[in-house]
C-alpha cells in the first residue's frame, strides 16, 4: 500500500501537480504573458491570412506572362506549375489541392477561389533573365521549401559555394521584391475598389477581368519605367 502510495506521489510530482514538498501546485499565468501570447497567435494568423492573399494576387497577376518586377534592372517572371493547394477557413470546402502542368490556371481552381479559397502552397517558377529558379511557397510564413537552383557554371568546389549561395540570395531577393509590390498595393486605395473586383472576374472567367488585368500589367510597367527615368 505504501509503496502504491509513493507511486502515485511520485508520479504527480513528475507532472508538475504537486512541488518538492507535496503541496498541490497551482499553474498561473502573468496576465502580460497571457495577452502577449494570445497578440502573437493573432498576428500568425494574419500573417498567414495575408500571405494567402499574397499568393493569390500573384496567381492572378501571373497569367499574363508578363514580367512583374524588375531585379538588378532585369524583369522577373512568374509561372504557377505543379501542385497548388488553397484553403478557407468557413464554407464546405475548406480545402482543395490541385496538381497538374497548367492546374493553378485551371477552371477548377479560379472557381474555388471564387467560392472563398486562397492559394496556401504553390510550386512557382521564377525566370529572372536567362536563369529559372523554382520554388515551393507557404503562405503561413512566406516559407521557402524545395527550392531548386538554375545550373551552376563554377567547376571548382569553393567557387560552386560561393555561386549557389548567390543563386540563393538572388531567390530571396525576388521574392522579396514581389512582396514589397504586393504590399504597396495592398495598404493603397485601389486593393478594395480595383484590385479585388478585378480578380474577382478573373476568377469568374469575365473577359472585362482578363482586359482588366491586363491594363493593370501595362500600368505597372509603365509607372516602372517612369521611375527609373
Amino acid at each position: 500500500m505504501a509503496k502504491r502510495e509513493q507511486a502515485r506521489a511520485d508520479a504527480a510530482f513528475a507532472r508538475g501537480d504537486v512541488g518538492v514538498d507535496g503541496a498541490a501546485t497551482e499553474e498561473t499565468q502573468d496576465v502580460a504573458e497571457v495577452e502577449r501570447g494570445q497578440a502573437r497567435e493573432q498576428l500568425l494568423r494574419g500573417r498567414a491570412y495575408l500571405g494567402r492573399e499574397l499568393l493569390t494576387w500573384l496567381l492572378w497577376r501571373s497569367e499574363t506572362g508578363d514580367a512583374l518586377v524588375e531585379l538588378e534592372g532585369t524583369g522577373v517572371n512568374v509561372l504557377f506549375m505543379g501542385r497548388i493547394t488553397l484553403r478557407g477557413v468557413a464554407g464546405d470546402v475548406t480545402e482543395l489541392s490541385a496538381k497538374g502542368t497548367l492546374a493553378p490556371y485551371s477552371e477548377q481552381v479560379k472557381h474555388a477561389l471564387d467560392k472563398g479559397l486562397l492559394v496556401a502552397q504553390a510550386r512557382i517558377r521564377f525566370t529572372h533573365g536567362e536563369k529559372e529558379y523554382e520554388a515551393t511557397l507557404d503562405s503561413e510564413f512566406l516559407d521557402v521549401r524545395a527550392a531548386k537552383l538554375p545550373a551552376l557554371m563554377s567547376e571548382e568546389e569553393d567557387d560552386q559555394l560561393n555561386e549557389r549561395l548567390f543563386l540563393t540570395e538572388q531567390l530571396s531577393a525576388m521574392i522579396d521584391a514581389l512582396v514589397g509590390d504586393f504590399l504597396k498595393i495592398r495598404v493603397g486605395k485601389t486593393w478594395s475598389k480595383q484590385v479585388v473586383p478585378a480578380m474577382k472576374e478573373w476568377m469568374r472567367g469575365d473577359e472585362q477581368g482578363a482586359n482588366a488585368l491586363s491594363k493593370a500589367a501595362r500600368a505597372r510597367g509603365r509607372d516602372a519605367r517612369a521611375a527609373r527615368h
